[in-house]
């Protein structure tokens, strides 16, 4: 009877523990099918996101192809113009190493000018110091030009005013020199034609008196004497004419030494002095 009871208690809990287990299994199927069906829609929503993706980044790798193609085509478009500019390049450069070679030339030349420059350029700088202490000195001796301007212009005041009274002294002298001279002149032939005029009476008067020799010898002795005193009288005149002609001569030597001393020229005395010549010359 337990036995019984026990395998009809086990009966029912196996039929219990079965509809249990499938009930399980049912909902179990159900929320697996539902899980299944989640991720289908998400893996089919992936998946067409994915599709997507790779259609857009398809299409972009073939508009990126297409535009490399073209790019491409461009650059084989411009090596080939580059082809030809190096072409032309190279020929020019060919045509250029002559110039390039005067220019590495001119280079070198310019380089040794920069040397030079250098050294000119301490060379300026030398002349600009010394360039300096002139212009110092320069205004040193403007200042000295100045101070001897004002004193050359008080000297050539001074000068023009001995110039005036020179020049009015030396007319004054010429004229009592030559008035002077003149006069002796005068006197001389003066004297000289009463010697002869007392000859030629003395002549007439031995001639028509007839005068004994011993008469006639001391006429003659006395007339010796007057004659020898006239000669002394005309000796002394013209030593006194001779010291007048050379004092007149070294004056004028000694004004026309002032005149070159003082700058004059002798052209702008407005008269020409006159030398005496000396007697006997």
């Amino acid at each position: 009877e337990m036995n019984a009871k026990y395998n009809r208690k086990m009966q029912v809990l196996r039929e219990e523990m079965d509809l249990r287990r499938k009930t399980e299994i049912h909902e179990l199927e159900e929320r697996k099918n539902n899980q299944i069906s989640e991720l289908m829609g998400k893996h089919e929503g992936a998946f067409g996101d994915i599709k997507n993706y790779y259609n857009d980044i398809t299409s972009k790798n073939m508009s990126l192809i297409s535009l490399l193609k073209e790019q491409v085509e461009e650059m084989k478009k411009k090596e080939i113009l580059l082809e030809k500019e190096k072409a032309d390049v190279l020929l020019q450069n060919k045509e250029l190493t002559e110039p390039l070679q005067q220019a590495q030339e001119q280079v070198a030349e310019l380089q040794k000018k920069l040397a030079r420059y250098d050294k000119d350029k301490e060379i300026l700088m030398n002349s600009k110091a010394r360039l300096k202490v002139t212009q110092k000195e320069l205004k040193d001796l403007q200042w000295e030009h100045e101070v001897l301007e004002q004193r050359f212009s008080k000297v050539q005041a001074e000068r023009d005013e001995l110039y005036q009274k020179f020049t009015k002294a030396i007319n004054e002298v010429q004229q009592k020199t030559g008035f002077k001279n003149l006069l002796l002149e005068r006197k001389l032939q003066g004297l000289l034609s009463l010697l002869e005029q007392k000859e030629v009476e003395l002549g007439e008067v031995v001639a028509v008196s007839n005068l004994d020799p011993s008469a006639l010898s001391l006429v003659s002795h006395k007339l010796k004497d007057v004659l020898h005193s006239k000669n002394n009288t005309i000796q002394d005149l013209q030593l006194q004419l001779a010291r007048v002609c050379k004092a007149h001569n070294d004056m004028l030597q000694t004004f026309e030494a002032k005149l070159t001393a003082f700058g004059i020229p002798l052209d702008n005395l407005g008269f020409q002095p006159l030398a005496f010549p000396l007697p006997g010359q």
